[in-house]
């Protein structure tokens, strides 16, 4: 079996940088859009529609983040035609002049297996069951500087927080929002987390020593896998080399809360402007079977990072094996040892802050201009932005929003479309455009987003 960090490498490079890969937060573009079903789950003092949502098809949220792209890792050369960055006709200054101190990317999947949404109890309430997926990749640029000059003289490297992660675990959230009075609503959100996987692979610290002869390394490094019967594999050396599943199950247990609050300013100077505020996903997991594996500065000599060109053509490889053997290689910075040790370990979860101020045109009221600032707590993953929007709800099934955002990763353009007639709603919509994508349709930049939906619609109900 592949061990669980080839396989965690390999899912990044190929899902974010090569298969097109879009898919975590609900879509932030629909946060002023009036009807939108989902809105509770940016702000759970946000009331909507009575509905329950189609199995699966309910709620689809695919995204990836991150500051390096395909169009960082791809290039086209005369002798290869398309190849990557380790190929020996594409220079040092050419690859590495685009790339940052820190490189990260990650890939994010929400879907909502079940939701309902409903009035009652004196407020309106949510019962939903959901699916999230999340992974995770940073690389130092040094990282990638000692992947591309290989041996090229005597060269020393010493790196910091090389890191690959994942989590997978289903939701249950149960939401109620409450009218206090006519300007203020308020609403939380309690979550049962039932955690399937977490995987985190870290190296703290790695001085690399490149001679004509051999590239001598002394590394930091942890790796922590939490799955119910997983065990560390090794090799002839007692290094870590793949991870094998027995009775695969329940790995953790976890509790998260999201709060949420409303003002509408009806009267005076301020009247048709209404603030948010929103904290999401403050919570754990409490993963029970864990098993870890260490390099505690062991010096070992690595062999690892070949030039491949991608097309089968003039002698090159497929992307999928390119992308395969770059894992194997990863995996080698590794080589780390385990005790065989099982014990429990706890992880929280990514927060998420949400701001909002909306305002109703004096003469359209059905026309709404946003700004929401949303800051992402998330290690070295956290991201923050402004997203500026107008919103229109003409008519009671039909609403739509165009936007544009200024974050940690740069700008992007965003929209949503809302169509919620008597008995049904369906939307769609990004928080980021495609804007560049190759001869192959995949996507060039990181940065990419889609969300849609299918519900029924039980009731119509004012916001």
């Amino acid at each position: 079996m592949k061990s669980i960090i080839k396989k965690t490498a390999l899912s990044l490079m190929m899902a974010s940088f090569a298969g097109g890969a879009l898919a975590q937060q609900t879509l932030n573009s629909a946060y002023f859009v009036d009807n939108f079903t989902y809105r509770h789950e940016m702000n759970p003092a946000f009331m909507g529609d009575s509905y329950f949502s189609f199995p699966v098809l309910g709620q689809l949220n695919m995204s990836t983040r991150g500051n390096v792209g395909l169009e960082n890792f791809l290039f086209n050369t005369d002798r290869y035609g398309l190849t990557t960055f380790m190929n020996p006709d594409v220079s040092s200054s050419e690859f590495l002049g685009d790339l940052d101190d820190d490189n990260n990317l990650s890939f994010n999947l929400k879907t909502s297996i079940f939701s309902l949404g409903f009035r009652g109890f004196g407020g309106y309430n949510t019962l939903g069951l959901n699916l999230h997926v999340h992974t995770g990749l940073n690389i130092p640029y040094g990282l990638f500087a000692f992947a591309k000059n290989g041996m090229q003289g005597d060269t020393n490297y010493s790196l910091d927080e090389f890191s690959i992660r994942a989590r997978g675990y289903a939701e249950l959230a149960l939401g109620h929002a409450r009218q206090i009075n006519k300007n203020l609503t308020v609403g939380a959100k309690l979550k049962v987390l039932l955690g399937g996987a977490a995987f985190d692979a870290t190296v703290e610290d790695m001085d690399i020593n490149m001679t004509q002869q051999q590239w001598l390394i002394r590394a930091h490094a942890k790796v922590n896998a939490s799955m119910k019967g997983a065990y560390f594999t090794e090799d002839e050396e007692g290094i870590v080399d793949g991870m094998e599943v027995e009775s695969p199950g329940l790995g953790g247990l976890g509790f998260g809360v999201d709060l949420g609050a409303t003002y509408k300013f009806d009267e005076g100077p301020l009247k048709g402007l209404t603030l948010s505020a929103a904290v999401l996903d403050l919570g754990f997991i409490n993963w029970s079977d864990n098993v870890t594996a260490y390099n505690e500065g062991e010096d070992f000599v690595f062999d690892g990072f070949k030039d491949i060109a991608i097309d089968d053509e003039n002698g090159g490889r497929k992307l999928e094996d390119q992308a395969d053997d770059l894992a194997d290689d990863l995996e080698k910075l590794y080589n780390v040892r385990t005790d065989g040790k099982v014990e429990s370990r706890k992880t929280s979860l990514a927060t998420t802050l949400n701001l909002g101020a909306e305002y109703a045109f004096p003469l359209y009221d059905k026309l709404k201009f946003g700004v929401l600032y949303s800051k992402h707590f998330d290690d070295m993953f956290s991201w923050q932005e402004t997203r500026v929007s107008a919103n229109v709800n003409p008519t009671r099934w039909f609403g739509a929003g165009i936007n544009y955002a200024f974050s940690t990763y740069g700008s992007s353009m965003g929209f949503v479309l809302n169509f919620h007639p008597t008995g049904f709603n369906f939307f769609i919509g990004t928080d980021y455009m495609l804007s560049e994508v190759n001869s192959q349709f995949i996507p060039l930049n990181s940065n990419a987003n889609v969300s849609m939906g299918v519900n029924i619609i039980l009731g119509k109900n004012k916001n």
